[in-house]
Formats: C-alpha cells, structure tokens, sequence
C-alpha cells in the first residue's frame, strides 16, 4: 500500500497521468524563444529514482525501525553462517562419535564439512537462515521499538524494564518465524535433503503435517527469549555507564560493538542448554522437550548441553553485536532514536 501511494505520487508529479489518459510532460526540450534563441532544456525527472527523504518521512517509524533492522540482520546472517552450520553438527552429530575416540571439536567438523562438502558447504543452510532473518529480524527491532515508545516514549528503560523489552520483542519474533527456523536447523545438521525452502516447506506439511513446522517452540522460546532480554539488559546497561564524550564522539559505534560482544558473551553462555534442546527437538519429530532433556543427559551427561558452545557463542555475540551496532546507526540516520 505504501509502495503503491508513493508510484502514485511520483506519476502524478512528472504529469504523466491526467484523467485516465496519457499526457505528455510538461517539458519542451529545444524549444525556441521568439527571438530564434534556443530556450534551456528542462532537466527530465527520473521516473524511477529512489524515494527521497520527505518522501521517507511519511513512513511509519515502526515500518523504519523494520527496514533498519531487517538490512543490519541480511549482513551479519551471510558473514557467520558457518560458525551456525558447526555449531548445529556439533549439536547433532555427537552420536556417531564411538566411545574413547575422544570429543569432536569445532575445528574439525569445519575441516570435514570443507573436505566432504568443499567450502560453500559452510554455507548450507544460508537461504532459509536469510528467509528467517531478513523478516525475522525487522518483526524484532519494529516490535522493540514499538514496545518501548509505547510503554516508555523519551524515558530510558530500567534493567528489568530492558529485559521485558527485549523478551517481549523476541517472542513476537521467535513464534512468527518458527517454521523457516525449523526448515534451517534441518538443512544445517545434513540429514534432510532438501532442494528449497519451499519444498522442504511442503515436504514437512505432507510427511508429518503442518505441526512439525512449530516443533521445538517452547524450548526456542526457552532460548531466545532470556537470551534476547539478558542481552538487551545488559547492553542497554553497559552503554549507558559509557562517558558521555566517547558516546558522543565518531567511535560510539566501536564502543557500542564492545558492549554488545560483552552481552553476547554473557547472554549465549547462560542460554546454550536450551539451545542444544532445541536442535534436538527440531532434527528428531518424535522428540518432546522433556525426551531431549533425557535423552542428552543420558547419552552425554551436563557437558552435552554445552556442546556447540563455542560456535554459537561467537555467532550470537558477532550477529547481536553487528545487528544493534548498524540498527542504531540507521536509526539515527533516518532521524529515530533506536
């Protein structure tokens, strides 16, 4: 609707639509003065140029905090795709390790996924990952903005203001999402051959039905959810302790990434069980989150809801940090205050 008010509004300027009919432009381009001299060509619009700023303001600030945080979420999913695609085989392919062989490490999943699937095969799974990031990413910053002009307008949040916050916005995200999260774990951990995000879509609906799509949604809303708002309370808090003349002076942006690796840091670390529950419940249907509970204690005791820990925490930490850090500096450039 958007888009159509603003072709509507650029044809009727340039005078190319008059009731129905097509017009010609008023231009005369070589046309000559009754005194034989050439009158100065007008300059043609271009029809097709980008929306200028007046015409940006007249977006919603929620549909701008979603454009902001859906292009701050493309850059940073296709950077660290592969440190998920690790962490998600480290997760599910620990069964095949035979006892006393030791403990697969991150390093070498990353050399065999290379080996077996040459090096774009860190990159598996990167389509539903930009299908989920891309929207879900922008639900989330529109929806934490929302939420915080809202409830709070020019007051800055609280610590456990911040938290409800940032876990209010997760949720609104991490339920919308679900389905492309689910077809993304099962690309990454190489057991499901799927051509595309579409088909595997429908392959899921057909073989186990519609349901499967939202398997694992409470232990992902057990994930995302505390890791959204430990992270968004700690970042909001860290930047705030900053000096006022280095969040006023052109390294802000490097000092809020520093804030932000330190919330990733803290906020991946306390998450990661359910984040192993998650991947097990999504990869195995027949599991329940009680039955992934079980069966990762039985199987590989506390350390193995710890497995995948490293990979994820760099991608968490690198993607939350990137995220906010270029969101808040689009904010800032479209005139919001993030």
């Amino acid at each position: 609707m958007l888009t159509m008010f603003w072709l509507v509004n650029k044809w009727q300027r340039v005078g190319v639509v008059t009731n129905g009919k097509r017009a010609v432009a008023q231009m005369t381009v070589g046309a000559l003065r009754p005194g034989g001299q050439q009158r100065r060509a007008t300059k043609k619009p271009n029809r097709f140029s980008f929306p200028s700023s007046m015409e940006l303001s007249l977006l919603h600030p929620a549909i701008k905090a979603f454009m902001c945080g859906s292009f701050s979420g493309t850059c940073s999913t296709l950077l660290f795709q592969p440190l998920d695609l690790v962490k998600t085989r480290l997760q599910t392919l620990q069964r095949s390790v035979q006892p006393g062989s030791g403990r697969v490490g991150m390093m070498s999943v990353l050399l065999g996924v290379v080996r077996t699937e040459r090096l774009l095969g860190l990159w598996k799974g990167v389509s539903p990952s930009c299908v989920r990031t891309i929207p879900g990413v922008g639900i989330y910053f529109s929806s934490y903005y929302s939420l915080k002009q809202h409830f709070f307008q020019d007051r800055r949040p609280g610590a456990a203001h911040a938290v409800m916050l940032g876990g209010g916005a997760r949720t609104v995200a991490g339920v919308v999402m679900l389905p492309i999260t689910v077809i993304k774990t099962r690309f990454e951990c190489g057991r499901y051959r799927y051509a595309s995000v579409s088909g595997a879509l429908r392959s899921v609906c057909q073989s186990e039905g519609p349901a499967a799509l939202f398997s694992g949604l409470v232990a992902t809303l057990l994930r995302d959810v505390p890791f959204s708002g430990i992270y968004v309370m700690f970042y909001s808090q860290t930047k705030a302790s900053l000096p006022r003349e280095i969040s006023s002076s052109p390294s802000a942006p490097l000092a809020n990434f520093s804030c932000g690796i330190l919330a990733g840091v803290l906020a991946s670390l306390i998450t990661q069980p359910a984040d192993v529950v998650k991947t097990h419940v999504q990869v195995n249907p027949l599991l329940g989150t009680a039955e992934a509970i079980k069966y990762i204690y039985t199987d590989h005791g506390l350390q193995g809801f710890f497995s995948g820990a490293v990979p994820r925490c760099l991608r968490r930490t690198m993607i939350a940090a990137m995220a906010w850090t270029v969101y808040e500096q689009m904010m800032a450039h479209v005139g919001l205050k993030s």
